[in-house]
């Protein structure tokens, strides 16, 4: 008794005044409860304590929609033209108009055979409706539908459990509909018992601030108990989305190594996408397959720029390469394209910027035409970072992806040897997950191809690293889908990073 609230109480002694299963809009009648908010409350807290049951009921409800109004009013579209075939016996399609609007004609056609009413004929080139003897029958007949029609016409969302309620929602626009849940309560044989025992409404302090104890107030009343072993329902308070946790600690993470974060755009030439990075025209990421080119617009270059990268692909230019030993199209280049990869920041940001040292990274979407499947996605977050130093080498990029990964938790990872168009040499990043390894992304040095053009003749680290598969692996999801279907309740409970 000590650990019930004065709301519960009132509660407990409506239902014992009613002496069987009310509703709330009952339950707050006798109760004096301000409002409903306030009867559920206590009703939840009553049923925890096992002494009321609660029965709840989906109901779905139903008002007219603007067509229904106009059914209400001027009857069913197949009644009107029942009405029409009793007075003539044989009606011409045409003549319909008389009774109906031309949308209604073939609905009323349609319902007059479903029902048996008419049937179709042809005289002359011309369709004709004859009415049948159950039409005539149904002369003074009310039909369900139309009994419903009268009814919400009258009144709006109303319960209907009727058959007719079926026939008029599959027409457009008749019916409205909304789902409820009527909630019942009665007592327990725990909450009777509590009752005959007889319960004291007097007021109680429920909580102690600097008024009631100047006042002192909390002398004269008494003090609510408090069951500190009772069960409380968790409380999901607002936070970022778990994508944008995961971003904020990558980026804590290469702000302490001394990084310095650089931004692009999603819109990208196919010049600084793929040709500054020595990708070939022929190459089939550049496909339409592949990639998302903008129709019917392109981007200009800086002409002696795009001379320049022309003679790297077709024979080197004078990086010491022979090229890609193919034709280049300074109209390829020109297309515009929504970004492959971060890569594109990173190869801008040499260019603004050529001389040593170097150390930045970006965080960003990248648009590829992927097919949806649990690994992938057609829109995601890459990591993107270079370091540019004159003793930059092999080793220190594989200490850096070390020391990122480790402070992502990480305990074991591996590199293998790939190949990249834009990096020699190359390796991919590999961490151990549930048994297997798990590809996280590419790194390498970037080729003379694409160093020498922007007049950087020192080494530079790159690598680009996958969000996505590393929110995965954090949040332990099988599905990379997972992370943006709106799950609200993977979402809020979800731990906070």
């Amino acid at each position: 008794m000590e650990e019930l609230s004065i709301n519960e109480k009132k509660v407990l002694l409506a239902l014992s005044k009613v002496k069987r299963k009310a509703r709330i809009n009952e339950i707050l009648k006798l109760s004096g409860l301000r409002n409903e908010d306030e009867v559920v409350n206590a009703l939840s807290w009553l049923r925890l304590k096992g002494l009321v049951r609660l029965d709840e009921k989906v109901k779905n409800l139903y008002a007219l929609g603007e067509e229904g109004k106009k059914l209400a009013d001027r009857g069913l579209p197949e009644r009107r033209a029942l009405d029409l075939l009793l007075q003539k016996g044989k009606v011409y399609i045409e003549d319909l108009r008389e009774n109906l609007e031309e949308y209604e004609i073939p609905i009323a056609i349609g319902w007059l055979k479903r029902r048996g009413w008419a049937e179709l004929g042809k005289e002359d080139n011309r369709v004709f409706l004859m009415l049948k003897d159950k039409g005539k029958e149904f002369k003074d007949k009310i039909l369900p539908e139309e009994e419903i029609l009268s009814l919400l016409k009258e009144r709006d969302w109303v319960e209907i459990e009727d058959e007719g309620i079926k026939t008029l929602k599959s027409r457009r626009g008749v019916l409205e509909e909304k789902t409820t849940v009527i909630v019942e309560a009665e007592l327990t044989d725990k909450g009777k018992e509590l009752v005959k025992k007889g319960i004291d409404t007097e007021e109680e302090i429920t909580q102690i601030d600097a008024k009631i104890i100047r006042s002192g107030l909390w002398k004269k009343r008494k003090l609510r108990a408090y069951d500190i072993d009772m069960f409380v329902s968790p409380t999901y308070g607002g936070k970022p989305h778990p994508i944008y946790e995961l971003i904020d600690e990558v980026r804590e993470i290469f702000l302490e190594m001394g990084f310095e974060e650089i931004e692009g755009n999603y819109v990208e030439s196919s010049f600084w996408n793929m040709d500054a990075l020595f990708i070939p025209q022929d190459h089939p990421a550049r496909d339409m397959q592949d990639t998302l080119y903008c129709r019917d617009v392109n981007i200009d270059v800086d002409d002696k720029l795009l001379s320049t990268i022309k003679e790297v692909h077709e024979n080197g230019w004078k990086t010491g390469s022979r090229g890609w030993n193919v034709s280049f199209s300074e109209e390829e280049s020109k297309k515009v394209l929504l970004r492959t990869h971060t890569t594109v920041n990173t190869i801008r940001y040499l260019y603004e910027n050529p001389e040593p040292p170097a150390k930045v990274f970006s965080i960003g979407k990248v648009f590829r035409r992927e097919n949806l499947d649990p690994t992938h996605l057609p829109e995601f977050y890459q990591i993107e970072g270079i370091v540019h130093e004159r003793t930059a080498n092999f080793r220190q990029l594989i200490g850096i992806l070390k020391e990122f990964y480790s402070r992502m938790g990480f305990k074991k990872i591996r590199f293998r040897p790939a190949y990249f168009p834009y990096t020699e040499p190359s390796l991919e990043i590999e961490v151990l997950w549930e048994g297997k390894w798990m590809e996280l992304g590419g790194s390498g040095i970037f080729r003379p191809e694409v160093t020498i053009p922007a007049g950087i003749e020192n080494p530079v680290l790159a690598w680009g690293l996958g969000l996505e598969r590393l929110a995965m692996i954090r949040y332990g999801l099988k599905d990379i889908r997972q992370l943006y279907i709106s799950d609200l309740e993977w979402l809020r409970k979800v731990p906070i990073l």
